[in-house]
């Protein structure tokens, strides 16, 4: 089988045949079908995330199940599952109260490895690790299964795999987070896989305004399609947090959402709030990047300012939901998938996105 494996950071990825060794107790072998080309991908390649290597990146998928380990009970060979880049222990304290997504049952695993410690993915007899130990770019993978998650069959792969990453952490963002009232005014900041969807999850809210902000008029137009009923290019207005203001009569916006989450974004996500409002940081920043806004504002203002991870959705629950979201056409995710590869193409899609060509490109398997 073939993997596209990270040797080294900044290094393009390396289309390799490898070795998989068979699943242990409850892990299942899975035949990958597709695979979201992500930017949390790109913080590993690029080494904002100090990962262990050699690594499969890769998180945001789906595929079918081939073959279970010993004690496997949720899923069978022929399934069709999407992938949850998280773990659930089912017994930690996080868990218990339904925050699977905090999951710290398994924190004293060495990431990249499975539960065991170990690695099933092989190189010429050296260990490959596996990002989030998933690792999708790959053919074929092993994994715990608690990290899969059945579906329906009659969902189309590409538009699964989304389910799995930016369908998933967009929609939950306002909905499972948040919780965002009808009627209220939103503000979302970069228009990529995340952002539109935190679109349409304010969408599914009834959601008053939708004011979409980005630097590139592409995105820009993209989120009109997507609901976003005004849009504001922060690369050309000089005062966007004025056009907000401007938009929404003076007062500013009931919820702010930044998938982009870098020291401008989270300054504008605070600064655009109506008094009593709640900016979210969506997107995953560097680790060395630091936000500035005002603590006397957000006491004067009570305001709020929240992270959410995974959008705080339970993937066991939230994913079967969203997929029948899109089955009954209430959510948009062909409009999402701008271009489809073939793994050997994989550094292309990653040129694309960070170009801004993309909303989402998807890696399809044969």
């Amino acid at each position: 089988m073939k993997a596209a494996v990270l040797f080294k950071p900044n290094e393009p990825l390396q289309i390799v045949e490898c070795e998989l060794d068979p699943p242990k107790a409850l892990e299942v072998r899975v035949k990958m079908k597709a695979a979201g080309v992500c930017q949390s991908d790109w913080h590993v390649m690029n080494g904002d995330w100090p990962s262990p290597m050699p690594i499969v990146p890769g998180h945001e998928a789906a595929g079918e199940i081939l073959e279970c380990g010993p004690g496997v009970t949720t899923v069978k060979p022929g399934d069709h599952v999407i992938f949850s880049f998280r773990p659930h222990c089912g017994r930690c304290r996080y868990c218990t109260q339904g925050r699977t997504v905090l999951c710290i049952g398994r924190a004293a695993v060495p990431p990249g490895s499975l539960y065991d410690g170990t690695l099933r993915l092989k190189h010429k007899g050296q260990g490959i690790n596996q990002m989030a130990r998933i690792g999708t770019f790959a053919e074929e993978v092993v994994v715990p299964e608690e990290m899969v998650v059945p579906i329906r069959k009659d969902m189309p792969w590409p538009q699964a795999a989304l389910v799995g990453c930016c369908v998933a952490t967009g929609v939950g963002a306002v909905t499972r987070h948040a919780k965002i009232e009808a009627g209220s005014a939103v503000l979302v900041i970069g228009c990529g896989g995340v952002g539109l969807n935190a679109i349409q999850g304010a969408m599914l809210s009834g959601a008053g305004l939708i004011i979409a902000a980005d630097i590139l008029d592409n995105k820009l137009e993209m989120a009109t399609t997507f609901g976003a009923t005004h849009t504001i290019n922060t690369a050309k207005d000089n005062d966007a947090v004025k056009k907000v203001k401007a938009i929404t009569g003076g007062l500013g916006v009931d919820y702010s959402f930044d998938a982009v989450s870098v020291d401008k974004t989270q300054a504008l996500a605070f600064d655009a709030l109506a008094p009593g409002g709640h900016a979210v940081a969506v997107g995953i920043s560097a680790a060395t990047v630091r936000a500035q806004y005002s603590p006397m504002m957000m006491v004067f203002g009570e305001k709020t300012m929240s992270g959410t991870f995974y959008g705080s959705v339970r993937p066991n629950l939230d994913f079967p939901i969203l997929v029948d979201h899109y089955m009954e056409k209430r959510l948009n995710i062909d409009g999402l998938i701008s271009r489809t590869y073939k793994l050997d193409e994989i550094n292309d899609g990653f040129k694309r996105m960070m170009a801004g060509e993309v909303a989402r490109g998807v890696v399809v398997f044969d």
